[in-house]
């Protein structure tokens, strides 16, 4: 057994205890009401959801383990001073709850390094399907097909027990997160490549060899993976991945299962399909306006317009985050130290200046300010990385690090199915007195 899965295993019996413990000391204590409002509206903001990898804040954004993307960005190991974090080290923050040295982060590339085989029909099963279907569609194949590896199928088949369910989930998240980036790569060249396949390169870390895999050879394009992959990694549980992955895996669906699913969800208009639509959005803009450097004036009517029509501005505004995202703020500062005289990524700036006034002056927009995805696609234009219809699977690979993490707590913690109850309109109806 690995030091890490010793390590997660001694963590895990305390607090699987303490969840016992709550659920049999205060099991009816109430922490939340539930309105017709919550029911209709998709449920934003029940605290119904058991998650112990980050939080979501309306005010500071982000927290995984307590630490804000700014303290991740000081705290986490790196290669260089002047460096974005290591992928790697926030996956082990996320499942361990303590930061890791430089060591135990190079020891966990290395344990993904030696899993990281793609099987044969896998590459046969991402190589049969059409040209034309979309990235996300082939992820999602891919990483059923990957189910055919699963440890936890097998240890449940051969009757172990369910407190022993963890050992074998550990094992399928460790093999999954090594093979992921082979499967988003594998994805890429057949679709844009005509299929010319890049080895991994076994001198590199898990971001850096993503790109490389991809046909990215550049030091700035191994510093914006290994942030991207950070930034993205996780979102707190109730977002529609996360919350699709924990649903399905309650189940006790394998990891791979689970994570198929959960990634059909990410694929989704109002989720992680937003950072194509912020891209396509700006170039239509710059079609219709005729010009690649629009004036602020300019680039304000054509947001007028956007709204006039019935239509929102992609990459603003979020469900729960009341101020700028902070991923969008790492982002930003980003692409000041590299990649000053960008024409898009300038307007991605003049945007963050124009588009939150317009939205405030509405008067029924909660949150004006711009999210993460209202950057992340101009990054990857800036290095060539122009395929937009492949972004959400990119952002696919950085959410598998949270959500598999939640996914082993949910097996060592030994949750339950989930199995909410429905009503009909009438059902709801006579709750609350209406005939």
């Amino acid at each position: 057994m690995s030091s890490m899965k010793k390590k997660f295993a001694e963590k895990a019996v305390p607090v699987a205890g303490e969840v016992k413990s709550l659920l049999k000391e205060h099991g009816d204590a109430e922490i939340g009401k539930v309105n017709i409002t919550s029911m209709i509206s998709g449920m934003k903001g029940l605290p119904v959801l058991l998650t112990l990898t980050s939080k979501l804040d309306p005010q500071e954004g982000i927290r995984f383990r307590g630490y804000s993307i700014p303290e991740l960005q000081e705290q986490l190991p790196k290669l260089s001073a002047d460096d974005e974090p290591l992928p790697e080290g926030l996956f082990y923050l996320m499942l361990l709850d303590e930061l890791p040295t430089m060591e135990e982060v190079k020891a966990l590339g290395e344990d993904w390094k030696k899993r990281a085989v793609l099987p044969d029909h896998v590459k046969r099963v991402l190589d049969s399907t059409p040209l034309d279907s979309a990235p996300m569609a082939d992820f999602a194949i891919g990483i059923l097909a990957l189910a055919t590896e699963s440890e936890f199928v097998k240890a449940y088949n051969a009757g172990t027990g369910k407190k022993d369910y963890w050992d074998s989930t550990y094992e399928d998240v460790m093999n999954f997160l090594a093979r992921l980036p082979l499967i988003a790569a594998h994805i890429y060249r057949k679709h844009y490549h005509k299929g010319d396949h890049i080895p991994a390169d076994p001198s590199l870390d898990w971001s850096a060899n993503l790109a490389h895999m991809m046909g990215y050879d550049d030091p700035e394009i191994y510093k914006l993976f290994r942030l991207y992959l950070t930034i993205h990694a996780d979102h707190e549980g109730g977002n529609v991945s996360a919350h699709t992955t924990h649903l399905v895996g309650s189940a006790l669906s394998n990891p791979f299962y689970s994570y198929a699913a959960g990634m059909l969800g990410l694929a989704g208009p109002l989720h992680g399909y937003a950072n194509q639509e912020v891209v396509a959005w700006i170039l239509d803009m710059m079609k219709e306006l005729g010009t690649e450097n629009p004036t602020k004036e300019q680039i304000h009517e054509f947001c007028q317009n956007t709204i006039g029509s019935g239509r929102v501005i992609p990459g603003y505004g979020h469900a729960v985050l009341r101020k700028t995202d902070p991923r969008y703020m790492a982002q930003r500062e980003f692409a000041a130290k590299y990649c000053q005289d960008d024409a898009f990524i300038q307007i991605v700036n003049d945007l963050y200046e124009v588009v939150p006034p317009i939205l405030g002056s509405l008067g029924k927009v909660k949150n004006p300010w711009p999210n993460v995805d209202a950057f992340s696609g101009s990054l990857l234009r800036h290095y060539g990385i122009n395929e937009a219809p492949f972004y959400t699977v990119l952002f696919g690979v950085s959410r598998a690090l949270g959500v598999l993490a939640s996914l082993l707590w949910d097996r060592a913690i030994g949750l339950n199915i989930e199995r909410p109850s429905s009503f009909t309109l009438e059902g709801f109806k006579k709750k609350i007195g209406i005939e």
